[in-house]
């Protein structure tokens, strides 16, 4: 029902937001991962997830639609709840979250709070094929230590890029000149893409 908000931020914590649209605040509850890509900046659009049950509307915010995607993937596995998944993506990055999944990798899903050795495999057996097909991961990525390249492909995401394309577009310029900024990766990406 609500996909994104876009408004002023007005307030910012590690576990929630509270964003202003045309008078009214909403209070938005998200992960660390989100937290760290919010800029303080006056104005804000997350990408949301609005939850209803009987004693409760919840509204949960990401920055990256991506992360929307794989939260939703979360929650559609039985004994997941979005405080789970709200706390495996603050744990781990959506990437590695997608990583130990497609790897099966049942011990780093285990070491988040609040999932146990049941739950783990539950998840890898009812995700790993959405994840694998959805994302479009033939292979398991190797973790990267660029910051740059992680913010670039992060950024390509925000504005609709598909990342698997993304990366390989990222890559092959970071191999040409591994010493460019973000901005410029980003700007000879998107002559690229």
């Amino acid at each position: 029902m609500i996909t994104h908000l876009s408004g002023k931020l007005v307030e910012k914590n590690p576990t929630y937001v509270v964003v202003e649209c045309n008078g009214v605040g909403y209070y938005v509850n998200i992960s660390l991962h989100t937290f760290s890509l919010i800029v303080d900046d006056e104005h804000i659009r997350i990408y949301t997830h609005l939850q209803i049950k009987e004693d409760a509307h919840s509204l949960y915010g990401f920055m990256e639609q991506s992360e929307r995607a794989i939260f939703r993937l979360l929650i559609s596995v039985s004994g997941v709840g979005s405080s789970t998944a709200r706390t495996m993506l603050s744990s781990l990055s959506p990437h590695q979250v997608m990583d130990a999944i497609a790897s099966e990798n049942v011990a780093q899903i285990q070491s988040v709070k609040g999932i146990g050795a049941k739950t783990a495999q539950r998840v890898i057996l009812d995700l790993k094929d959405k994840i694998l097909k959805v994302h479009g991961m033939d292979e398991v990525s190797l973790p990267s230590n660029n910051t740059s390249k992680e913010e670039a492909l992060s950024a390509l995401e925000v504005l609709g890029f598909v990342r698997k394309h993304s990366e390989k577009v990222v890559n092959k310029l970071l191999a040409e000149e591994p010493s460019l900024s973000v901005e410029d990766i980003i700007k000879q990406a998107l002559q690229n893409l």
